[in-house]
């Protein structure tokens, strides 16, 4: 494992306590490295050491200066390290000291990862003004809401100023147009007075191809293994420790110096790694020796698509230790239920039958046959907890990859979106929200870049046709690079105060007091559940218990009134919730009280929860 002290920054640019600049890159490749201040009217050579890393101390570069690099007496980079670019990917970087913002967190202490609520959100169309203060205006909305967790899309420096975030080329530095490092140290301290846990989305299975200087530098990339968006970084090739550390560092930084509560790993089954000691556990090894020191516990989500147990089994069981794992498949069947969606990955779902699974068993295929894949895929997911999956409706990738944008709410009528929160929120598992469906958002969220480099851009445009082309009878692909495109994936907020709006947030509110107040939803014991469906009929019974108190939930997924019968047993149900009800702009309520055993009629799309 790498030696890494894990209390403060080493490689780019840091300050001592004196003021004196403190200057690392690793840059094996190069015979000379020089340091370039004052647009490179001032030089100072960098001294070699062990491992292809290039140092050096100086009182000649401040705060707020910028600087470059210049390899081999030839042409001046941006630091691979640094952490603003206020001049964006192709310009200077500037050397800012992070441990100069004054903190008013120390009695914050992260949610245990069990009461998380997730909100996942884009920066850049989250408010208006698109920026991390925008953000902050809006945290008082969330808290309102019921969520406690806000999950942030990438800020890592992408070019221009329209992006997802996962074109970013420079893994330390946040968005300028975000409003760069210290907005987002402000916002994190934000969060935290008002109660709210911050999920950073981080990605390091790729890098962005515009600005994308780190092969100049050092081996940080191999031929060994390929990605779907380009070069796969090195992490077990030779030379890999340097990009190990590279990454490594970055997710310290994250949580020391941002305060960051968790991170959203991108796509980690794209991280090619054979070393004894994969990257992920190593990240961990040095997360937890972080949290002895400083005594804030940070979580570590992946996004993963393996169904294998591997990553999220602790350490000491020769697992990678990741706390929690987004659950596509929970997703899958849940849409196929819904929609009868069967094209691409949406072929390997039946529908209610594997919804039930789901909720039983977290993956719906731990060893059968995947058609979709002409392959026997997963592995059973028995010993771990619910608090290790997490699920959704919809998600920044449902919603963005389809090619015009749509979010659920214009696929499904009304009815079905509330069976669909209510499905997610009372499951076992952690539920995550996408911007802007807690009040049924109408506008698109469409895949949108803003790449400087004018053949690039025809690619992405040219790339993204391609993509669809099968798929004409619905219209033309927007454009990526029109700034209409990232204009029209904004929130709506002036929509939030009106009609069928309106009623969608208070039964999200609802929905999520509910899941705090009741013990049967909040713990999320996946021994105490019981799962039943009829196909012919597409309704689903989920039972939950804690103690000596129980949930119902009576869904139905027909276009049909449907008889549904609660378990026997001699309880009296009282009815908690009818999405049904008038007060939700339901078509009919459903009666209020039954004894066990006693058949209940379920008006189409609905679910009827029931405790005793």
């Amino acid at each position: 494992m790498n030696k890494i002290d894990v209390t403060k920054r080493s490689l780019g640019v840091s300050f001592t306590s004196n003021g004196l600049a403190e200057v690392l890159v690793w840059a094996p490749k190069a015979e000379q490295v020089e340091l370039c201040l004052n647009e490179g009217n001032t030089i100072i050579p960098l001294r070699k050491g062990e491992f292809g890393y290039w140092h050096e101390t100086t009182d000649q570069l401040a705060p707020g200066d910028t600087y470059k690099y210049r390899i081999d007496e030839d042409q001046e980079f941006p630091d691979p390290a640094s952490i603003s670019q206020p001049q964006s990917v192709h310009g200077p970087s500037q050397a800012l000291d992070l441990q100069k913002f004054n903190w008013t967190d120390d009695n914050w202490n992260n949610l245990p990862l069990q009461d998380y609520v997730l909100y996942e959100l884009h920066t850049g169309t989250f408010s208006e003004d698109g920026t991390f203060a925008g953000l902050e205006e809006k945290l008082d909305y969330l808290k309102e809401l019921g969520v406690n967790a806000i999950e942030i899309m990438p800020v890592a420096q992408f070019p221009g100023n329209r992006n997802w975030g996962y074109d970013g080329v420079f893994p330390y530095a946040v968005q300028d147009s975000y409003g760069g490092p210290k907005a987002l140290q402000h916002l994190v301290n934000t969060c935290h007075q008002k109660g709210l846990a911050v999920v950073l989305d981080v990605v390091y299975n790729h890098l962005g191809p515009e600005g994308n200087y780190l092969g100049l530098y050092g081996h940080y990339f191999t031929d060994k293994y390929n990605t779907p968006w380009g070069p796969a970084l090195n992490f077990d090739d030779a030379w890999c420790d340097g990009v190990r550390r590279y990454f490594t560092e970055n997710l310290l930084m994250w949580f020391r110096d941002f305060h960051i509560d968790a991170v959203r790993m991108d796509a980690v089954h794209a991280i090619k790694d054979f070393s004894p000691n994969h990257i992920l556990r190593e990240m961990k090894q040095h997360v937890n020796e972080l949290t002895a020191s400083t005594g804030r516990q940070h979580y570590m989500i992946v996004e993963l698509d393996l169904n294998d147990t591997r990553f999220i089994n602790p350490l000491e069981e020769q697992g990678y230790g990741m706390d929690a794992q987004w659950v596509d498949e929970f997703h899958h069947a849940l849409r196929v239920t819904m929609t009868g969606e069967n094209t691409g990955y949406y072929s390997d779902f039946s529908g209610i039958a594997h919804l039930a699974k789901a909720y039983e068993d977290a993956y719906v295929y731990d060893g059968q046959f995947s058609p979709h894949r002409n392959k026997t895929f997963g592995i059973k997911a028995e010993s771990n907890p619910g608090q290790q999956f997490i699920v959704f409706t919809q998600n920044h990738d449902q919603v963005g990859n389809r090619m015009l944008g749509e979010r659920l709410g214009e696929l499904v009528s009304f009815e079905m979106q509330k069976l669909a929160a209510t499905a997610v929120i009372f499951s076992p598992f952690l539920p995550m929200l996408w911007m802007g469906e807690e009040y049924a958002e109408p506008n698109r969220f469409q895949y949108f870049v803003s790449h400087t480099d004018p053949e690039l851009a025809e690619a992405v445009r040219k790339g993204r046709k391609a993509e669809f082309a099968a798929f004409h009878a619905q219209g033309e692909a927007p454009d990526p690079m029109a700034e209409e495109t990232f204009q029209n994936s904004k929130l709506q907020w002036n929509l939030i105060q009106e009609g069928q709006h309106q009623v969608m947030f208070r039964y999200y509110q609802t929905l999520l007091r509910l899941r705090r107040e009741l013990p049967a939803l909040k713990h999320l014991d996946r021994q105490s559940v019981e799962v039943s469906c009829d196909e012919a009929r597409k309704t689903l019974t989920l039972r939950r218990w804690h103690g000596d108190q129980q949930v119902v939930c009576l869904m139905n997924f027909s276009a049909s009134p449907q008889p549904m019968n609660l378990p026997s047993g001699g309880k009296t149900w009282n009815m908690i919730l009818d999405s049904a009800a008038p007060e939700w702009n339901g078509p009919q309520a459903t009666d209020t009280s039954v004894n066990g055993g006693t058949e209940v009629t379920l008006q189409p799309e609905s679910v009827v929860v029931y405790g005793a």
